[in-house]
């Protein structure tokens, strides 16, 4: 059901609020440049620091900018249950098209936990779901191939982001069941291709979605020959966003230095510092977007 490039929308911030109207602006730049999907308050949305007002008028906003142009994967998770269920069910109820569900973090579950949990939300909300399995943001635990196999068995899970950075992971999943993989690392979405992964839900994409895409494309039309030039030629971009600091630090940063949004985030997220930014602006610089 979703495939190709999914941008990991960030959340735009003026003076401690959300800026809708950069957000607007971030929308429409995707629907002009042919995104497939969005995905709005995800890790690189910032969900961790939005209220749960906030969380639920961006989502919204989102969904009504977006007027049914592409399919919107909405970011309810949570390490509450309960509070997955209320968000993926209001989410389902003005429109989203699927949901991204983040394993639960700091409570560190159990694999018997993560399947009661997921099972949980995909029973009571009838919402296509994306599983999250990013074990670096909890804690070190993770879903495992066995228990994503098993959540593949409900109709309403549909696909995994895969953000474990283990190829043998994704082979695992692949070899067990046939949900849709996409890559939570923009690094790895051609090698994820290789065993059969579908896309990707992409951090580069906030400022070069039409590049991420064409890799893509190809990549769904099979030809990982040519995708593999685009490939090269996002993979030091896309390593210095997700390595100078903690997303979406650096995403933000490269966006303000591109003048398409602020590099605000909120405690107990930082700017980049000198040093950081210095090595970002030259990696714009070499990739042809800043002079």
């Amino acid at each position: 059901m979703f495939s190709g490039t999914l941008v990991a929308l960030i959340t735009p911030f003026a003076d401690g609020q959300v800026d809708y109207e950069t957000l607007t602006e971030l929308v429409e730049f995707h629907l002009e440049s042919g995104t497939d999907g969005i995905v709005p308050v995800g890790t690189t949305g910032e969900s961790p620091t939005l209220s749960y007002d906030e969380h639920k008028h961006v989502i919204e906003y989102v969904v009504k900018t977006v007027d049914g142009q592409v399919p919107v994967i909405a970011g309810t998770g949570s390490n509450s249950t309960a509070e997955a269920i209320e968000l993926t069910d209001f989410s389902k109820k003005i429109g989203v098209d699927a949901s991204l569900q983040v394993a639960p973090y700091y409570n560190k579950p159990t694999q018997e936990g993560f399947y009661q949990h997921f099972k949980a939300i995909a029973d009571e909300v009838d919402l296509p779901m994306v599983l999250y399995n990013i074990p670096s943001r909890c804690g070190g635990s993770g879903l495992t191939a066995e228990t994503v196999a098993r959540l593949a068995k409900h109709e309403n899970i549909v696909a995994v982001k895969e953000a474990t950075g283990s190829l043998d992971m994704a082979s695992e999943i692949a070899m067990r069941c046939d949900l849709t993989i996409l890559s939570g690392d923009d690094s790895l979405t051609l090698p994820l291709a290789s065993i059969g992964g579908k896309g990707v839900i992409s951090v580069a994409a906030n400022i070069v979605p039409a590049d991420v895409k064409a890799m893509t494309d190809l990549i769904l039309e099979g030809d990982l020959v040519s995708a593999r030039k685009w490939h090269r030629k996002l993979f030091a971009l896309s390593k210095n966003l997700l390595s100078l600091s903690t997303n979406p630090i650096p995403i933000k940063a490269a966006m303000a230095m591109l003048n398409m949004a602020s590099d605000e985030v909120r405690l107990p997220m930082t700017e980049l510092d000198a040093t950081q930014a210095a090595v970002l602006q030259q990696a714009l610089k070499d990739y042809g977007l800043l002079t």
